[in-house]
């Protein structure tokens, strides 16, 4: 048979279904564009901010995360990848699983350091708490401020990678005492629990921007 009168192969055509990603909400877009910048930070401590600044201003449930979790997984991309990897080490609980299921964790690991207190309620009506953190050799700090006259709820927190000078500040409102980073992050929960209950409550910003940077730490000291 020659070439001319060959009759061409068919081959079964094949639909091949690219993932669309999962629908976002209008606040859930809000945070992967937040997110933008994942894929080039190189620094632990900053993508962690990224991400819980990102929702500083939301309520974020399970039902977002799971959201969020899902549409970056059905709609692979440098930036969903990158934000998974934060999640899946920000996060607590099943919203964490749901993210450490699709990849590995960002690192390095996070490890709990000392904790002191200052303790300024009987005069000032507040405790202030510093708990040291380190990822690998870099170490940082959160500060926290528990006002007692509220019925111990968080008023201030920041973190700082610059720990000598936080203590060394703090100090020069009080005495430092050692407190055990088991009890420094159970009060911290209590703390937050009270925030959390009390509607009227008027939350410092800071306290928004580095919440779930504080979730992570206690659920940490808990191991």
């Amino acid at each position: 048979m020659s070439r001319k009168t060959q009759v061409p192969k068919r081959r079964p055509i094949v639909v091949v279904h690219r993932p669309q990603g999962t629908p976002l909400t209008t606040a859930q877009r809000l945070v992967v564009h937040r997110c933008r910048t994942l894929p080039q930070l190189l620094d632990p401590l900053e993508a962690e901010l990224t991400v819980s600044s990102a929702v500083a201003d939301l309520c974020p449930d399970e039902e977002f995360w799971a959201g969020l979790i899902e549409h970056a997984v059905s709609l692979p991309s440098r930036r969903n990848h990158s934000l998974l990897r934060v999640l899946a080490a920000v996060l607590t609980g099943r919203p964490r699983e749901w993210a450490a299921n699709a990849v590995t964790p960002a690192g390095p690991a996070l490890t709990v350091g000392g904790a002191w207190i200052c303790d300024r309620s009987i005069d000032a009506g507040y405790l202030a708490l510093i708990c040291t953190y380190t990822f690998a050799t870099a170490a940082h700090a959160m500060v926290f401020l528990i006002d007692e006259l509220s019925g111990g709820e968080v008023r201030t927190a920041f973190v700082t990678r610059d720990v000598t000078t936080a203590r060394t500040r703090l100090s020069d409102q009080g005495p430092l005492t050692p407190i055990g980073a088991e009890a420094a992050h159970w009060l911290l929960a209590k703390s937050y629990d009270r925030l959390d209950r009390n509607t009227d409550a008027v939350i410092d910003a800071e306290v928004r921007r580095t919440r779930l940077l504080a979730s992570r730490r206690i659920a940490l000291a808990f191991g």
